[in-house]
């Protein structure tokens, strides 16, 4: 059978249809609990910085303009039920993954399909590099003395959740569960709590510092709420990650993955709210220093060990929220794979279901960032989130025409609203962020796009050089000629014609010979020994005046097919195997030189015969 690394050009194997019949890999994927908790961490820790994001723009019109916290608020929770509905249909309709990806290139065609990846692919990056400063950040927060390491903080906890990928999706959601759910119900416990207050029961976190409301307050107009809207949606990053990662979860897929996506809707949704009820009602004014989490904690619980448990709760969170992009970002690159857009290598599953290559080049590139940026979150932030909606407006915008196909307008117009809704938040961010380092986004789209098209086109030549989709002809036998290099007698050489004088009609052995003393001897001494042994097969010597092996048997191997145009030529190149891998490096690497010398430059078939040796006790 040909495997996808046999045909480079060929696509990926694709996913089984979702029957609800049992499948024997369910058990390295995930139930709808483990989805929640592996899946939407990135959604989940957002809480801690979306509802402050509203705040520090609605506090350029002063307390006034902090009165609209939870209008903007529940703008954001409506869209975000928006989102849900469209992403619970989206998994529906696309039970293979891809989300924004597969919906954009269904509907809108191959080009904007490529623009949703290219800005998911952006998200998912910069969500890994963002979720782990953020995380330290918090940790260098409580202790000062660690903030000079912050970069080494930073990629040790990459690796540690690298690491625990590469285990499985399923091992990571188990991990992950219980910091989930300790922060999930740390929130809910301050929301509820904190209705029940007539006011704040301490102020101590925010005393000492400064506040940031404006003294020369603006007026709150229409382009201030809209700015605190599209900086509050930043909350709703990692809402796709779900529908993207579809394949991830066991079977019924598509009921579990809708589970879960509507659990994570409510749930943030319920915390978003229920934060911005509280910022109203204890009339929280954002300080330097502190964030707005943290007042809230302090106002609702108290300044005592529930205080540290939900800051603590969060900054585990926050750097693990990096996770949604492990699970998110392999499962859409296998996808781009299937359609030709990236290498086939990551299309290859481990035996955990495990997309490695995505997830180490994931791990490699968010790393790139976080030296890039010095572990320094506010170097990233500028960037995040512009990607996300871009992705979140091309997929709406393609499940509007998929429900005016299907005959229903409400869902289509529900759908629209939300493209309109995202479309303006991405122009708005991509606007106010342009010279913090949103252009950068602004190029990164289409090159990324760019080498997608580059990729495609390549397999697109592989493709018809080998003729795929035509019908071949007949195959034919030729006559083969085996050449084998050899230096030496010995059983390496005896096993090496054995195996040559199998697969071939002819065997020819060829042994380089250079014009020094001692190699004249040697190669007279190989010369007697060949005779005396008689193996039936030509020893064929091939003189040299450069001390090279690989260049005197390719010049031999041209010479064959230009004096016999219609032989079938294989270079067998024996080679030992050591018994313990550290034995490698006494290896002389010749066979190594001589294959890559022979593939560069003849159309000779290659093949490496390994001696095993046997280990000593």
């Amino acid at each position: 059978m040909t495997t996808v690394s046999e045909r480079p050009d060929a696509p990926a194997i694709e996913e089984p249809p979702d029957t609800g019949a049992a499948d024997p890999g369910d058990r390295h994927r995930l139930t709808a609990l483990q989805g929640l908790a592996a899946l939407s961490l990135d959604a989940m820790a957002s809480v801690a910085y979306g509802p402050e994001a509203i705040v520090l723009v609605l506090a350029t019109a002063g307390g006034y303009g902090l009165g609209f916290t939870l209008p903007v608020t529940l703008a954001i929770a409506a869209l975000l039920a928006v989102l849900v509905a469209s992403y619970r249909q989206v998994i529906a309709a696309f039970p293979d993954g891809g989300g924004s990806y597969a919906a954009a290139k269904t509907h809108l065609g191959r080009r904007s399909g490529l623009v949703a990846a290219a800005s998911l692919v952006l998200d998912y990056v910069l969500n890994v590099a963002v979720a782990v400063t953020a995380g330290v950040a918090a940790l260098t927060s409580a202790f000062p003395e660690l903030y000079g390491d912050r970069v080494a903080l930073c990629l040790g906890v990459l690796v540690v959740i690298t690491a625990v990928n590469l285990r499985g999706i399923v091992d990571s959601a188990r991990v992950f569960i219980a910091p989930t759910a300790v922060f999930v119900g740390a929130i809910l416990t301050m929301v509820t709590v904190g209705l029940f207050r007539d006011g704040p029961v301490s102020t101590e976190a925010a005393q000492g510092h400064a506040s940031v409301l404006s003294d020369n307050a603006t007026t709150v107009g229409a382009l201030l709420l809209l700015k605190a809207f599209a900086s509050g949606c930043s909350a709703l990053t990692g809402v796709e990650a779900i529908a993207n990662a579809v394949p991830s979860f066991r079977t019924p897929r598509v009921k579990r993955a809708q589970h879960a996506e509507v659990a994570l809707g409510a749930l943030l949704g319920v915390m978003l709210i229920g934060l911005s009820v509280l910022i109203s009602r204890f009339g929280l004014q954002p300080v330097e220093g502190v964030t707005v989490l943290a007042q809230l904690t302090d106002a609702s619980l108290g300044h005592n060990w529930a205080f540290y448990v939900v800051q603590f709760a969060t900054m585990i969170l926050l750097a693990l929220s990096a996770n949604t992009s492990f699970g998110g970002l392999p499962v859409l690159m296998s996808l781009l794979a299937r359609d030709n857009y990236l290498p086939h290598v990551f299309a290859l599953k481990a035996d955990r279901q495990v997309h490695r290559h995505g997830v180490i080049a994931l791990a490699v590139a968010g790393a790139g960032l976080l030296v890039f940026s010095g572990g320094d979150t506010n170097t990233l932030v500028p960037l995040f989130a512009i990607g996300v909606f871009v992705g979140f407006t091309l997929c709406q915008t393609g499940m509007v025409i998929h429900w005016r196909k299907a005959g229903k307008p409400a869902k289509a117009f529900l759908n629209g609203f939300g493209a309109v809704l995202t479309g303006i938040s991405a122009v708005v961010v991509t606007a106010t962020k342009f010279t913090e380092g949103a252009w950068l986004i602004v190029l990164a789209l289409p090159a990324i796009v760019a080498v997608f098209e580059v990729v495609h086109r390549a397999y697109g030549r592989i493709g018809a050089d080998l003729g795929l989709g035509r019908v071949p002809e007949p195959p034919h036998r030729d006559h083969s000629l085996v050449i084998v290099p050899v230096s030496g007698l010995s059983r390496l050489t005896c096993e090496a014609l054995n195996a040559a004088v199998s697969l071939g009609d002819e065997v020819r052995a060829v042994t380089v010979t250079y014009d020094d003393v001692e190699d004249r001897a040697a190669a007279q001494s190989l010369r007697r020994d060949w005779e005396l042994w008689g193996p039936g097969v030509d020893l064929v010597e091939l003189p040299s005046k450069a001390r090279t092996v690989g260049r005197p048997v390719a010049e031999y191997v041209r010479k064959v097919y230009q004096y016999h145009p219609g032989t079938r030529v294989t270079v067998l190149i024996p080679e030992v195997e050591p018994a313990h891998l550290w034995q490698r490096l006494l290896q002389n690497q010749r066979g190594a030189v001589l294959a890559h010398a022979v593939r560069r430059d003849t159309d000779a078939v290659i093949c490496r015969l390994r001696f095993r040796l046997a280990a000593r006790r």
